[in-house]
């Protein structure tokens, strides 16, 4: 007999063991974790459950759940919908309001997993829980700042409304006022006709405007940085034997204010582009020297340790097509690069010619692009939720698309976040 109390203290010792380790288990759990009995008293809450209801540990086993942590008013829903759980009903899912001890409520997202004895008797419910208030507090203002929208589109509707039939009555009344003067009419609908023309030319000009001032400020933002470094550059060079930094220094803000001009050229042809009108101009030329303007321009962006690593270069035959966009190419491509890598990660440019076609891999190991949004990557003004705080337009990659088109090659790429992307672009040599 003594031998089988000892296995049973054992059992139980074994046991208190185990349902302490699950309660550690379930207390590092991010959701409130409870568990109700048959009539709906608490058997188990973890930390989570307890820092939401302002409890200490224990206090809150053996208790009414209903009663002591559900508001008044949702109470007697609470009761059905436990009742139906206890009938054998599956509620997988279900909302409802909690109250802490100190009075404070919250919105929480249940699942619910009905608990069973051996035979199949239902005991209870084990619950986890999502605070989900803040969530809809903010789907709730979402929802007013949507109404308030519409109220005012509503509103701003009928004064238009009101304006149009006003210019309508004026119009009836001008064609009464000058039936019998049909040459004085015809004149009339041909000035109404011009005036629409140019509304419609000024508003197409105004959304130019606006597209310009949003490209400046992303692709001028290093040529200009360049330009500003290197002129203070100079003005420390003062003494005579620093002449050759001082015309280093001049040669780049000739360089970048050269870069800049033609930019500035490619962004009041963007309608022009997507129109195919943008003309094309090739010269035979090195990939050298443009290797060369692309990496000075970009020097002022690299980051700490970063660096510019290229392959291939010397292999390359002179070019025959267009210099200033094959530049802005690379120009766009690896100041994003650069913009999207850390400090101390290189970005690494590969160049080879197969088939007639000029290849270029430009490769970083910086954020990469979530998979989910690459679909969307050469689409004007995208930019994805990954580098939402890093300033940009989300324009780039649309212009560097529709530059690789007009010199009749095409672009792809791969991307792995956080290990980072590779643009790849083919040219043709030859163009017909």
């Amino acid at each position: 007999m003594v031998h089988d109390l000892t296995q049973q203290k054992t059992a139980e010792s074994a046991l208190q063991r185990e349902k302490e380790r699950a309660q550690r288990y379930l207390n590092i759990a991010n959701t409130i974790i409870v568990i109700l009995d048959r009539d709906g008293k608490i058997k188990l809450l973890n930390e989570k459950g307890r820092r939401i209801l302002e409890v200490e540990p224990g206090e809150a086993i053996g208790k009414e759940w209903v009663d002591h942590f559900i508001p008044d008013s949702y109470r007697s829903e609470v009761k059905v919908v436990f009742r139906a759980l206890m009938d054998g009903r599956d509620i997988e899912y279900y909302e409802n309001y909690v109250q802490s001890a100190s009075g404070k409520q919250h919105l929480v997202a249940w699942h619910n997993t009905l608990l069973r004895d051996d035979n199949g008797e239902i005991t209870g419910t084990l619950s986890s829980g999502i605070d989900i208030s803040a969530q809809r507090e903010a789907e709730d203002r979402i929802i007013r700042l949507n109404q308030e929208l519409e109220k005012r589109v509503a509103a701003r509707t009928e004064e238009l409304a009101e304006v149009v039939n006003q210019l309508l009555g004026i119009n009836k009344q001008l064609k009464h006022e000058i039936k019998e003067r049909e040459t004085a009419e015809a004149a009339l609908k041909t000035k109404e006709k011009q005036l629409t023309t140019a509304l419609e030319k000024e508003k197409e000009l105004n959304e130019l405007k606006s597209r310009f001032v949003s490209m400046a400020s992303h692709e001028f933002r290093t040529p200009l940085s360049t330009i500003l470094s290197s002129a203070d550059l100079i003005e420390a060079y003062q003494k005579e034997e620093q002449q050759k930094k001082r015309l280093r220094h001049t040669q780049r803000i000739k360089t970048s204010v050269a870069n800049l001009t033609s930019i500035l050229n490619d962004f009041l042809s963007l309608s022009r582009l997507e129109e195919g009108k943008l003309s094309f101009n090739p010269s035979e030329f090195e990939l050298t020297a443009v290797w060369k303007e692309v990496e000075e321009g970009v020097q002022g962006m690299l980051k700490k340790g970063q660096q510019l690593n290229i392959k291939g270069l010397d292999q390359i035959p002179d070019l025959n097509t267009d210099r200033r966009i094959l530049q802005n190419i690379f120009y766009n491509l690896l100041s994003n690069a650069i913009k999207y890598s850390g400090e101390g990660q290189p970005i690494d440019c590969r160049v080879h010619c197969k088939n007639g076609d000029l290849k270029i891999a430009i490769q970083d190991y910086g954020i990469g692009i979530p998979e989910s949004e690459q679909q969307h990557l050469f689409t004007r003004f995208f930019r994805a939720h990954n580098v939402e705080n890093i300033q940009g337009t989300g324009l780039g990659l649309n212009i560097v698309k529709g530059y690789v088109d007009l010199l009749g090659g095409h672009i792809t790429f791969e991307s792995v976040p956080e290990q980072g992307s590779t643009f790849r672009v083919t040219i043709p040599l030859e163009h017909h």
